[in-house]
């Protein structure tokens, strides 16, 4: 299954092992999506920043913020050891604290939405929102605990009119939220008030997503070196 086996001294130090993994990465992405929630209350770039402390030759590691936590590990492992904890009479203070921040992030990116609305004098009330990629990671069709899912229902529950293009992800039906896909190019050429990129598919025409759209939120940073007031990052 493996070409590499590292032997512990138990199946409990492995599957701690695993769990400290997945709590690293939980806790370390719920500290740059609170960077990400600062940064924008303060008015600064927080790619820039992310990408100017990579510079730093040792000690540290770049997290990139996100619309929130998606798959079968991150969102949902690190909760098992929280509970275990709990059992054991052991707070486990900062899985229980990214969590928090990870799972506000979908509303924050429809609070993003509405503001760019806004700006155009259009309420989220029957305004056409389409998502570029509901899958939880680019080039997969796993939707599980995506949060791109997450984003359609806060958005539906608003009155918005949701669409979405996803070359992986040719329907959803979750929890009454029944969708079909739309092609990249036939979504553009019927137009929206507001696209989200969600997930940052490689297959998807940044350039003529900016190009032709009004208004854009880009929760992933795949816009990136292109330009435009119409643009609002996360």
């Amino acid at each position: 299954m493996v070409s590499t086996v590292v032997p512990v001294s138990s199946p409990r130090v492995a599957e701690m092992v695993k769990l400290l993994e997945n709590r690293f990465r939980a806790v370390n992405i719920g500290l740059v999506n609170e960077l990400a929630l600062m940064s924008h209350r303060l008015d600064v770039d927080v790619w820039e920043v992310i990408d100017a402390a990579s510079t730093k030759p040792f000690g540290f590691m770049p997290f990139y913020p996100g619309p929130g936590l998606g798959g079968h590990c991150i969102p949902i492992d690190p909760y098992y050891l929280s509970w275990k904890a709990r059992q054991n009479g052991f707070e486990s203070r900062f899985i229980e604290l990214a969590g928090h921040i990870n799972s506000g992030m979908p509303r924050f990116v429809v609070e993003l939405v509405v503001a760019a609305l806004s700006e155009q004098r259009k309420p989220l009330l029957e305004a056409r929102v389409h998502l570029f990629g509901v899958a939880y990671k680019p080039s997969v069709g796993d939707v599980r605990e995506s949060p791109a899912i997450d984003i359609a229902h806060l958005l539906q529950r608003g009155g918005a009119v949701v669409s979405y293009s996803d070359p992986h992800v040719p329907r959803v039906n979750h929890a009454g939220l029944e969708l079909e896909a739309i092609p990249c190019e036939a979504a553009l050429e019927q137009g929206f008030d507001c696209g989200v990129i969600t997930t940052g598919h490689p297959e998807f025409d940044y350039v003529a997503i900016v190009e032709r759209s009004v208004c854009l939120v880009d929760t992933r940073n795949a816009l990136r070196g292109l330009s435009g007031d119409h643009i609002h990052r996360l």
